[in-house]
C-alpha cells in the first residue's frame, strides 16, 4: 500500500537522525515499528538489517567528515561483529515472534534502566 511505504520512508528518515545521533544503528526503533506491522521477528531483524546498512554508510560518511572516527576501533569492532551476527541469525530461527518480542522489550528496559542510572 502506497500509504504504509511513505510511512516507512519518514520513519526511517526519523530513525536515520537517531541512529546517526545515538549510534544504536536504529534497529532498537525499526524491529518494533516493524513486528507493528505484522512482520515476524526473523523478518523484521532481517529487514531492519538491510536497512541499518544504508543508514549506517550515511551515518559514518558523515562522522568521518566530523573526524569522529576511530578506524582501528571501528574495524575490529566490525570483524567480531561479522562473526556474532552469524550466530545471532541462526539463534533467533529457535524463537516465536512473541518470545522474541519479550525478550527484545527486556533487552530494551534493562538498556534504559541502566543508561538512566549509569548516565
Amino acid at each position: 500500500m502506497p500509504w504504509q511505504l511513505a510511512i516507512m520512508v519518514v520513519f526511517g528518515a526519523m530513525v536515520g537522525v537517531a541512529a546517526s545521533f545515538t549510534g544504536l544503528a536504529g534497529g532498537f526503533l525499526m524491529v518494533p515499528f516493524l513486528l507493528l506491522f505484522g512482520f515476524p521477528a526473523q523478518e523484521s531483524v532481517g529487514t531492519c538489517f538491510l536497512a541499518t546498512l544504508f543508514i549506517a554508510v550515511s551515518a559514518v560518511i558523515a562522522h568521518i567528515r566530523l573526524g569522529n572516527v576511530d578506524y582501528w576501533s571501528g574495524i575490529m569492532l566490525g570483524l567480531g561483529g561479522i562473526i556474532g551476527a552469524q550466530f545471532g541469525a541462526r539463534f533467533l530461527e529457535d524463537f516465536s515472534t512473541a518470545s522474541f518480542k519479550k525478550i527484545f522489550a527486556s533487552i530494551l528496559i534493562a538498556l534504559g534502566v541502566y543508561m538512566l542510572f549509569k548516565g
